[in-house]
């Protein structure tokens, strides 16, 4: 039986384990810790900009806390990408709010600014100014970062950048999750770099950062008994997965070059299919690609493909599900064009792991080739 090819399997360094031992061996086991604060000052650094991280227990968990910053309430509506995983959407709706979802534009598959500021309009003309925009940097390509900033200050809207998929992606020369309001980065066993389970809340100051972390351990006031003023979460990241993911940032550059050159390689082998289409990198944007997609002519060819590479025990997946098409969601005010119904339909999510090996690559290229012949 073929060995299996995963989609996007954790790539483990070699590094963690020092500071993984180090926690047990000082028995900082608690959520916090010499390892915590490492790793928020290891992104720090790499992310290359005066912010402050906050390191949670999920990127779901930072989404939810920026929303909270953005003092998202009770009846209030955000307006979020239609096309993105739900854990974009489901945040606002632990607040109380209504979600409203924005389709794509087809050169990266984002929060098309067009229908953003349509959406905005009508909102506002329905006395229901947004409270905040949740824009994703969709499979590691950033979003129209300077329409949709414009269009968020212009209204005075919060802007909350969802990087989860996007650490080590570029936009004009920074880095993503450093140009809203607050960014989001995750570390779930799938991403680019993994802490097992875990994300980040990407501060512009650091007053935020300590509200962040105050609200993510429970929000108990200062006194020598426990009081509490305000809600808490019990959000904050574990010294001993903060230790797996400091190893992890020790390779990070490594990653992103290896998930590029595995989009590389797709490219190139499969060029010959003119039925097979990549996303291209606007100029000015450099995506991680985390995980490589492709495009196919209709939705039977794309199964075609699938159920291919699943006989041989290879893992792909079909592209995200818009959220406008998603049952829980089904009576959210929407603003859309079909871009993400289309995309939905027919592309293909391929093998992108920073440990495939080439005979890992050539058996997926080998069978999509035959199934397309």
């Amino acid at each position: 039986m073929n060995s299996k090819i995963w989609l996007s399997s954790p790539h483990m360094g070699g590094g963690e384990q020092k500071y993984v031992n180090e926690a047990f061996d000082t028995n900082w086991v608690a959520p916090l810790g010499p390892n915590v604060n490492g790793f928020e000052n290891d992104i720090r650094e790499y992310l290359n900009e005066d912010v402050h991280i906050a390191a949670l227990s999920a990127g779901t968990a930072a989404i939810h806390l920026a929303l909270v910053h953005a003092e998202v309430g009770h009846g209030d509506e955000v307006l979020c990408q239609s096309f993105t995983f739900s854990a974009s959407a489901n945040p606002i709706c632990y607040q109380g709010a209504t979600p409203v979802f924005i389709d794509s534009e087809k050169s990266t598959w984002n929060m098309c600014p067009v229908l953003l500021e349509k959406a905005i309009e009508d909102r506002i003309s329905k006395g229901k100014k947004p409270k905040a925009i949740i824009v994703v940097h969709l499979y590691g390509m950033p979003a129209k970062m300077d329409e949709i900033t414009a269009l968020a200050k212009k209204h005075n809207i919060a802007l909350i950048e969802d990087a989860a998929e996007a650490l080590g992606s570029e936009y004009q020369g920074k880095k993503c999750a450093t140009l809203g309001d607050f960014g989001i980065l995750s570390f779930n066993g799938n991403k680019i770099i993994t802490t097992s389970g875990g994300g980040a809340l990407i501060c512009n100051s650091e007053s935020d950062k300590n509200r962040t972390i105050f609200l993510a351990t429970q929000a108990r006031d200062n006194a020598e008994h426990y009081q509490h003023s305000n809600i808490g979460f019990n959000y904050r990241m574990s010294n001993i997965v903060a230790g797996i993911g400091r190893g992890q940032m020790v390779v990070i550059k490594d990653r992103v070059a290896q998930r590029r050159a595995n989009h590389t390689f797709y490219k190139q082998n499969l060029s010959e299919f003119s039925q097979i289409e990549f996303l291209e990198e606007p100029e000015g944007f450099s995506s991680n690609r985390w995980l490589t997609c492709i495009l196919t002519p209709s939705f039977e060819f794309r199964e075609k493909i699938r159920l291919a590479l699943a006989s041989i025990n290879i893992e792909s997946r079909p592209l995200w599900k818009p959220m406008h098409q998603q049952p829980v969601f089904a009576n959210c005010p929407k603003f859309t064009n079909g871009v993400s119904d289309d995309l939905f339909k027919r592309g293909l999510c391929l093998p992108s792991g920073s440990n495939l090996s080439q005979k890992d690559l050539l058996r997926v290229v080998n069978c999509i080739k035959n199934t397309a012949l």
